[in-house]
């Protein structure tokens, strides 16, 4: 056995909360480490312990194996769970933590180095004869070798990073002409993300499934598998939705494809929690595309679906333990989907955004499942991952569980950075997926690359952020005033008066709305030749009940005067800016020719110098922000008069990088 009562937890945000959860109840102490931008964050709060390991900068803090040691000698922990992303797959890491007499809670050093490198890995699947997708996984990495195993390989094909994974450093390429350019941009990436720039090749699956098997292996040579999870619902590769079991599967492919995955993770003799990933196309043939060897981001609708607690798992079989069941004990009940609430906006190429978390109010109910390590006043930092939280339903069926996945998400409040909310009801709600035939190429084919356009509020909507608007202008008032009585709010000496709120709906003209108050929480509410009357039955703690018209609806909502408003009505978020209010200058926003960061982040590279003219679309900087690349292109043609920032520098969010006067092409295209 190998015993240990301290479990240092070598991560943050949603993981370290789920981790630490679990081992404080099974009696385990914990340790949390956290960087200078999540002192106060919920992970830190929860253990029993807490050590600062550094600044903001992962390589500083999260990514430095010599302080999360030192942070568990300093506490006496005795064991280390990695969580996932971060160190939770590296080798030198695992191995550290056992030269250092700390039981690292995962499989070997061996089988994480071995599995890490995916053409080690691919060529380790040949041998033990799982069906492989063709591909190069040689060791010559010149460009020569990747063009000439293209030709033989046929297009089109993918590039990927070898020692990478969440879909950094990998590149569609369909034709000859493109590969070498991809390979130089992948090769980028990949150094960056994993310190490794070495490439794979595998023939590109057309429109398949991506299929994975959770599997669980002991020291005693036991392994077993936990059936499926669909993630097919993948934007640039990484995943949006997952799903137990799969819409497509068979118990005779479920059989299949689970014995395929236990004979890889016994071909290595693995240990913990481990996922088999593989390319499922439509004819029902499977190939192998990589393990993973740790715990998976959705992990959660396994549990959901066997009623196991896969983290309590991982730490009996890291105590020695035998694993407490055989594979005739799992059986699969139901249905359970998960989606990433990310801090991103799917109407503008999916930025990433940061910032204050104003408002957190997660959905609750049957079948719900939320998993975060959010706080209300929270920063949403620009160094890590976008994911904020994790929403997963659970139903008897896929459509009781889609059902309730929507309604979830609708009931779930965020005021502060732009999320992907709204795009995830769109996924859920959209007909094929409803229908079970989501593949790869689901959103690419259904919602392009431009994302969700922004859901644009109805005019009877605005009609109650104007009244919102209004009670928080007269609330601030009130509270300046020195001595007011709380009945004489809506009083006005002059009789009735109107304040007026004009908003940008999406239309031609903004909408102008006037607001008078008629007493009694009764306001009319004039739009053009239309009125709205309006009137507020309960207002408190940012939570309105308003009738409006014969109907009552629940509103979340947070004002800043009458400058601006959070909403939350009718299962859609949206931000009502008062352009009556808007500061002079305000709307003398990014132009065409100042080039702002649109997040904090470090200039990777930089493809213009002063004098350059260049074209509208044109790739002007390539930003690294939340582990990703994002290319800034020219939204207009014209000539860089000034260059202010240089290769390596970390900038803030709107720090005005490239200034470019219109050309007079430029000015034709206008």
């Amino acid at each position: 056995m190998r015993n240990f009562t301290k479990i240092l937890v070598a991560n943050r945000g949603e993981i370290a909360v789920r981790v630490i959860r679990t081992a404080r109840a099974l009696g385990y102490r914990t340790v949390a480490v956290y960087s200078e931008a999540d002192s106060s964050a919920p992970h830190v709060a929860l253990a029993d312990e807490a050590v600062l390991i550094g600044p903001a900068p992962v390589a500083s803090s999260y990514l430095d194996p010599e302080r999360l040691l030192k942070a568990a000698a300093a506490t006496g922990a005795d064991a280390v769970h990695p969580g996932y992303g971060f160190l939770s797959e590296n080798a030198a890491f695992a191995r550290a933590c056992a030269e250092a007499g700390l039981v690292f809670i995962g499989p070997s050093a061996d089988a994480i180095h071995l599995m890490g490198n995916k053409a080690e890995a691919k060529r380790r699947m040949i041998a033990a004869g799982v069906p492989c997708v063709p591909g190069y996984e040689g060791r010559d990495q010149s460009d020569a070798a990747f063009v000439a195993a293209a030709e033989e390989i046929g297009y089109p094909v993918m590039v990927k990073a070898a020692a990478g994974g969440g879909g950094r450093g990998m590149r569609l390429v369909e034709r000859k002409d493109q590969l070498v350019a991809a390979l130089a941009s992948a090769r980028s990436e990949a150094l960056n993300a994993f310190g490794s720039d070495e490439l794979i090749l595998e023939k590109a699956v057309q429109q398949p499934r991506h299929v994975e098997i959770q599997v669980f292996g002991d020291s005693h040579g036991h392994v077993i598998h936990l059936g499926e999870r669909d993630c097919s619902v993948q934007r640039r590769h990484q995943k949006v939705v997952e799903e137990a079991p799969c819409p497509v599967m068979t118990p005779g492919l479920r059989d299949m494809m689970g014995r395929a995955a236990v004979e890889a993770a016994r071909s290595i003799k693995y240990e913990g929690a481990g996922t088999v990933e593989f390319l499922l196309d439509r004819d029902g043939e499977f190939y192998f595309l990589e393990m993973n060897t740790r715990l998976q981001v959705e992990h959660p609708v396994t549990e959901l679906v066997t009623g196991l607690d896969l983290v309590a798992l991982q730490l009996r079989v890291a105590r020695g333990e035998v694993l407490p069941l055989t594979q005739d004990d799992v059986t699969l009940e139901g249905h359970a989907i998960e989606v990433r609430l990310y801090a991103e906006d799917p109407s503008n190429n999916f930025l990433p955004a940061s910032g204050r978390v104003d408002v957190w109010r997660p959905a609750s109910g049957d079948g719900v499942r939320i998993d975060h390590g959010l706080r209300e006043g929270q920063e949403i930092s620009p160094f890590y991952d976008p994911m904020i939280a994790k929403i997963i339903a659970w139903g008897s069926d896929r459509d009781e569980a889609r059902r309730r996945l929507i309604r979830a998400l609708e009931e779930t409040t965020v005021f502060g950075p732009v999320t992907n909310k709204d795009f995830l009801v769109a996924i859920l709600a959209q007909e094929r997926f409803a229908a079970g035939e989501a593949t790869t190429a689901f959103l690419a084919e259904n919602f392009g690359d431009a994302g969700l356009e922004a859901t644009r509020p109805t005019r009877a909507q605005a009609a109650l952020a104007s009244v919102l608007q209004y009670r928080a202008a007269r609330d601030d008032a009130a509270a300046r005033a020195v001595a007011l009585t709380p009945k004489l709010k809506d009083w006005a000496s002059a009789g009735t008066l109107a304040s007026r709120f004009s908003y940008s709906l999406g239309e031609e003209a903004p909408v102008e709305f006037r607001v008078s108050a008629l007493g009694g929480g009764r306001y009319r509410v004039e739009e053009g030749e239309s009125v709205h009357n309006v009137e507020v039955l309960n207002d408190e703690a940012g939570v309105a009940r308003m009738l409006v018209g014969n109907v009552q609806k629940t509103l979340r909502h947070l004002a800043s005067g009458e400058a601006k408003l959070h909403l939350a009505v009718d299962g859609r978020s949206f931000v009502f800016d008062n352009l009556l209010k808007r500061a002079k200058g305000a709307d003398e926003t990014a132009s065409g020719g100042h080039i702002l960061a649109p997040m904090h982040g470090k200039i990777l590279r930089l493809n213009v110098a002063v004098g350059d003219e260049v074209a509208e679309g044109q790739s002007l900087v390539v930003l690294e922000a939340m582990k990703m690349e994002h290319e800034i292109n020219a939204t207009r043609s014209g000539k860089v008069t000034a260059v202010n920032v240089a290769l390596g520098d970390q900038v803030p969010a709107n720090t005005l990088m490239i200034e470019m006067e219109q050309t007079a092409s430029g000015a034709s295209k206008a």
